[in-house]
């Protein structure tokens, strides 16, 4: 026969169990205490914070804005306030690009700010514009200055910024600026001019390569042909091996 177990062998019979149980009590308790003391911490009034120090040319983020985004910002006090929260409640803001936030001894934030510089219009596929900045990133902020705008396909403007400042400098040996760069979804390039002139590009080729027609352009379009004389030649077909076709504004443009 089997000896009988002993009565009452349960949980607090097996110090390995007690002592493990007592472990998560010790750690719960610890937890729950630190979290009370920095919810109790936060709202001390010790060592507020009274002012938000802004560093460098702010011109384009306004006092208003500033003040909205210090209002979200400012939760604690000097030493539990959050920097990356604040950080990031100031890059919300429509015309800031980066911002750094910093303690200031002994009551102070010191805020530097890095604004977008706006350099072309950037125009959505559902019709919407933003801005592009000079990395070529792409931002929404509202700006009534007059900019070139750029189109392409989602994720593309870097490189439709990159070929606009090449166009740019081509073009400026004839005295004109492309108003307008386009990049289609199958890869093909078309510039507008400030005068109104449309060149197709076509698409990037490694035998024929998108600076190369843009080069034939700037060379056989001037001085060799006289602007007076094609007041009704709107498209500059560049897209051939050796040269290029001029178009003239389709009859129903006129009226």
């Amino acid at each position: 026969m089997r000896a009988a177990e002993p009565a009452g062998f349960g949980f607090w019979d097996r110090p390995v169990l007690v002592n493990l149980a007592a472990d998560i009590l010790f750690v719960l308790a610890i937890a729950g205490l630190t979290w009370a003391a920095s919810a109790a911490l936060q709202r001390l009034p010790f060592f507020p914070l009274r002012q938000v120090l802004v560093e460098g040319d702010v011109e384009q983020v306004t006092s208003a804005q500033l003040e909205q985004a210090t209002r979200v910002a400012l939760t604690g006090n000097f030493f539990t306030i959050d920097l990356d929260g604040a950080r990031s409640a100031y890059e919300k803001l429509p015309w800031v690009r980066k911002a750094e936030v910093r303690r200031r001894w002994p009551d102070a934030l010191e805020l530097r700010i890095e604004e977008h510089r706006a350099v072309a219009r950037w125009q959505q596929a559902d019709g919407e514009s933003r801005l592009v900045n000079g990395f070529g990133e792409v931002f929404a902020a509202a700006s009534e200055a007059d900019l070139p705008v750029l189109a392409g396909p989602e994720g593309s403007a870097p490189r439709v910024l990159a070929r606009y400042q090449e166009f740019e400098r081509m073009l400026a040996a004839l005295g004109r600026k492309p108003q307008r760069v386009l990049l289609s979804s199958r890869e093909a390039w078309q510039v507008l001019l400030d005068d109104g002139l449309v060149i197709e590009l076509g698409r990037d080729e490694a035998k024929h390569a998108i600076g190369e027609r843009l080069a034939r352009f700037v060379t056989h379009f001037h001085p060799a042909v006289e602007r007076a004389r094609l007041d009704n030649v709107r498209v500059a077909d560049m897209r051939y091996p050796n040269g290029f076709v001029l178009k003239p504004a389709r009859a129903d443009a006129k009226s």
